[in-house]
């Protein structure tokens, strides 16, 4: 690829990035702001993550959605391999579900106050303590059938591997008694890795494998839960996705 390619890709992919930011902002700031739920602010993002992967050529698909139930709440984990990764599980997984956001941007003017009406969760990441219990209240608050997404490897992987698990999701799921909902995605690294501003047009599959319940585990074996959701969500991850011959 030239590097006059390159170039303009990222051109392309800031212009839309700011376009449908601006085009949508006021719809769902409008929408946090008088809504009870967030529920309408949150699916008016899902015309944004539609947009942006409209215009880098992005497909998206979903299996296993039959595992999920609508009407209960998740602790949703997933891997995390690209920034797509979010626009894909937002478009595809089909669930209301709200985010884990560090507390610097709840201070922005109108958006952070958007956020917060909204129903998702501000944290302190430097403080590992008052970041659960802040997650702990924010699931509180939480409208029914609504969920919490983790991507509990706390950062995008550097080179495709899914890494080692974080414990602040976990930690909460057996606190509220709520199942988690393991989640793959495959293909996004193809699309755009770590470190890079030049995408690829692909194809990014989500995959969503049958709920774990939690009750039956505790504090201190919490370390089994993570292993299980962790074998869970490799035991559906296909670095080579998407095949030629799919």
């Amino acid at each position: 690829m030239t590097p006059v390619l390159n170039a303009f890709k990222i051109v392309w992919l800031f212009f839309w990035l700011i376009f449908f930011t601006l085009l949508l902002f006021i719809p769902i700031i409008t929408a946090a702001m008088l809504g009870k739920t967030g529920n309408t602010a949150f699916s008016i993002t899902r015309l944004w993550a539609m947009g942006i992967l409209a215009v880098t050529g992005t497909r998206t698909t979903a299996r296993g959605k039959e595992n999920i139930d609508k009407s209960r709440s998740y602790i949703i984990i997933s891997n995390h391999q690209s920034h797509f990764d979010i626009l894909a599980i937002v478009v595809r997984l089909g669930l209301q579900y709200r985010w884990i956001i560090k507390k610097e941007i709840r201070k922005v003017p109108l958006f952070g106050y958007a956020l917060h009406a909204s129903r998702n969760i501000f944290i302190d990441r430097s403080n590992r303590q008052s970041a659960i219990s802040s997650i702990n209240d924010g699931v509180d608050r939480l409208p029914p059938g609504v969920g919490v997404l983790f991507f509990a490897e706390g950062t995008r992987s550097p080179d495709g591997a899914i890494q080692e698990f974080k414990k602040g999701g976990f930690v909460t799921a057996v606190e509220k008694g709520l199942p988690i909902l393991p989640v793959t995605v495959n293909g996004s690294r193809k699309v755009l890795p770590k470190h890079r501003l030049v995408y690829r047009s692909g194809k990014i599959e989500v995959v969503v494998a049958k709920p774990i319940e939690t009750t039956d585990y505790t504090p201190e074996t919490i370390d089994a839960l993570i292993k299980k959701t962790r074998d869970t969500i490799i035991s559906n991850f296909d670095p080579g996705y998407p095949r030629k011959s799919g």
